[in-house]
């Protein structure tokens, strides 16, 4: 019995260890969000209304600043955000604008502690008072 229960101690916790781990989401869906970063709810802020859905999302992981902001732009500029321009400040990190279909978007990367950060905030107007919803 005793071996029994310790078997089934080690099966749930090698099948906890090789779950699959959660997948990253922006809460947009032509908004990817490159890999090793997480999702940091609690620093994160996202408001709907009827006519526009903006957010603040908040991003870690040990990664690169430079490689990050390349992801960022390749994968962006692949669902289709034009980018507008870019900015890197030492103390401050890098800032890059994007802009697609009249909707904004900014991601923000820096360094903080032994992590890097990838603030990513973007407005969508989702339909204009008066105007049928989309």
């Amino acid at each position: 019995m005793r071996y029994a229960i310790i078997a089934l101690v080690l099966l749930t916790l090698v099948g906890c260890a090789s779950a699959p781990p959660r997948p990253v989401q922006s809460g947009f869906e032509d908004i990817p969000v490159p890999k090793g970063l997480e999702f940091k709810p609690d620093d994160s802020t996202i408001i709907e209304s009827p006519s526009v859905k903006a957010a603040r999302q908040i991003y870690t992981g040990r990664v690169e600043p430079q490689s990050l902001a390349t992801a960022f732009r390749t994968t962006l500029e692949a669902n289709g955000w034009r980018h507008i321009s870019s900015t890197s400040v030492p103390e401050h990190g890098i800032t890059q604008v994007y802009e697609k279909g009249g909707n904004s978007l900014q991601v923000r990367i820096y360094e903080r502690f032994w992590w890097t950060v990838a603030e990513v905030t973007t407005t969508r107007v989702l339909s204009a008072p008066g105007s049928p919803t989309r």
